[in-house]
């Protein structure tokens, strides 16, 4: 029998966490090894089947990292900056692929993750969808073919539980579209616009940000000219997308030399 590959899996009691539970177990390369929560939670010390309501797995829920990850060749983390930054730790240690699908991280999070990358892969993206990511390189084709006549906005929507803003896409959205201007998108970006701002700054790249219900993710990159617009558009119904593309990540990771990758790498779309 071949051997599967297995998967370690962070904030396992959150609905990412519970999803990509569900998708390791559809998936015929994949089996679960571990399942780790934050210390203190009630699912620590439970049957992680159990504890999600089910029949026993055989895998107990742990808050210790380096336990979950030692019979496992990846660990998929949607969890929150802080907690990545030690994943990352544990998961070079423990040398297997480290797989983040976590936003919101601030560049000087973003740059704990180089020293870990130096001994293990990490594969990080602010979305695992396939479409999102073609998305990503046609905002930065368009971009580089328009100039800044067109004022370019990237208009975001998730559920009413999601805690940070813009979204981890939309910002990997407007760093494509900076991208293809040539610009630095910490230069240009304008997210916080309330009360007399003023007229629009020529060239800046613009974010809004809309929370509601259980919006899954819908992504708008416009570009507005005068007389016309152009948008393109991304729609995620089901988040099942999203854990399988982060299994399709952790199993491309698979022999892999140390380093940092994103989802265009995993399906072969960068330059």
């Amino acid at each position: 029998m071949t051997q599967t590959t297995g998967i370690t899996i962070t904030g396992v009691s959150g609905r990412m966490g519970q999803m990509l539970v569900q998708q390791v177990s559809l998936n015929a390369d994949t089996h679960l090894a571990g399942a780790v929560e934050r210390g203190g939670h009630d699912w620590v010390g439970q049957d992680l089947g159990v504890a999600m309501g089910g029949a026993a797995l055989g895998v107990i829920v742990t808050d210790d990292a380096a336990v979950a990850m030692q019979d496992a060749q990846a660990v998929i983390d949607f969890t929150a900056p802080i907690a990545t930054i030690g994943f990352a730790k544990a998961a070079a240690e423990a040398g297997i692929v480290h797989v983040i699908g976590t936003t919101g991280m601030t560049a000087q999070e973003i740059a704990h993750l180089a020293a870990p990358a130096e001994r293990a892969v990490i594969v990080r993206a602010g979305n695992m969808s396939l479409g999102v990511n073609l998305l990503t390189l046609l905002t930065k084709k368009v971009a580089a073919a328009l100039d800044e006549d067109f004022d370019i906005e990237i208009i975001e929507s998730h559920h009413n539980q999601k805690v940070d803003a813009p979204s981890g896409t939309a910002l990997m959205l407007g760093e494509a579209a900076a991208e293809g201007r040539g610009v630095a998108l910490a230069d240009v970006s304008d997210s916080g616009r309330d009360g007399i701002t003023g007229a629009r700054k020529r060239g800046d790249i613009g974010f809004s940000a809309i929370r509601g219900g259980d919006i899954v993710g819908e992504h708008d990159v416009m570009f507005a000219g005068a007389g016309e617009r152009i948008v393109l558009r991304h729609i995620a119904s089901d988040r099942a997308l999203f854990a399988r593309g982060a299994l399709k990540a952790a199993l491309w990771g698979q022999g892999r030399k140390p380093g940092e990758y994103d989802m265009l790498d995993v399906l072969g779309l960068n330059d």
